[in-house]
């Protein structure tokens, strides 16, 4: 018996479209691009040779058109694993349920998704304009806490080495964390040889998820030196942003490929930033538009 998504569960406007990104079935790539700014969908697009269509929805701004004979849909996402949960879950549903009979369709489809974003660097050899390529994230979001088959999905063995190296405990009001991989052949060809393959948390804030300090003291004011001590098999953290592990861990519950490709635009050891970065952040557009 076929899956059926009742009207409270899956809203779909008058229009066909999907309720918050605005975008109807036909409109949707198979090759998507996740942005945070919505800005930054009209510079992803620039790129294209031709534009297929544009809709735009509160934060979420959507432009499919083709890139070198690709087609692409660039999206922005806003701030923040909360709302890679609504634009992850709203394109899997444009991609594999039928919005007539609102049914799952019995031949699914796999989205390869690549998030470009900013990040901080948590490593003094990551300097300010270096690419880092998440082949594993951590959520410190909770996000993937509320679905079935996390653990399924999940490095419980670097979960459990890390809440030990943090010493989290009863006392901290902290979500688990949980690890995932990225799609290990959509990585490799993202990265290339060129950027760094790395380790990212991501937060569920800006300020104190992430170490900063400005009017409120931190629950835990060592746990940035925790993180950048950390390593486990090898690998090391690398750097933080706010939404890889949300799409990296629900592409990987539904079935699809992502992995996130973010440019260091401050480096939290050296205490450096540099918000001057449109150029550069040019230059790692490019490159994802030419390997995605």
């Amino acid at each position: 018996m076929k899956k059926y998504f009742p009207p409270s569960e899956l809203i779909i406007n008058e229009d066909g479209s999907v309720f918050h990104l605005h975008v109807k079935p036909e409109q949707l790539a198979d090759k998507i691009i996740f942005v945070g700014d919505p800005g930054r969908v009209e510079l992803v697009a620039s790129f294209f040779e031709k534009t297929e269509c544009k809709t735009e929805n509160r934060e979420f701004k959507t432009i499919t058109g083709a890139y070198k004979g690709k087609r692409i849909s660039v999206i922005s996402t806003g701030i923040g694993c909360d709302n890679i949960d609504i634009v992850l879950n709203e394109t899997d549903a444009l991609a594999n349920i039928d919005f007539k009979t609102r049914e799952e369709k019995a031949q699914l489809k796999q989205l390869e998704i690549v998030r470009i974003g900013t990040c901080g660097g948590l490593q003094p050899d990551l300097p300010v304009g270096t690419f880092i390529c998440s082949e594993k994230s951590i959520g410190f979001d909770g996000l993937l806490n509320f679905y079935a088959e996390r653990n399924a999905v999940c490095d419980l063995p670097m979960e459990r080495a890390l809440l030990n190296h943090l010493g989290w405990s009863g006392n901290l009001c902290a979500p688990a964390p949980y690890v995932i991989d990225a799609d290990e052949e959509l990585t490799n060809r993202i990265a290339g040889d060129d950027m760094v393959r790395g380790v990212t948390v991501s937060c569920g804030g800006f300020f104190g998820p992430q170490g900063r300090v400005l009017r409120i003291p931190l629950a835990d004011p060592h746990q940035n030196d925790k993180i950048e001590d950390f390593t486990y098999r090898g690998l090391r953290i690398t750097n933080y942003e706010m939404e890889s592990s949300a799409v990296a861990g629900l592409s990987r519950l539904m079935g699809h490929k992502a992995t996130t490709a973010c440019m260091v635009i401050a480096n939290r050891v050296a205490q450096n930033a540099d918000t001057a970065y449109t150029k550069r952040m040019e230059d790692l557009i490019e490159t994802v538009l030419e390997r995605i």
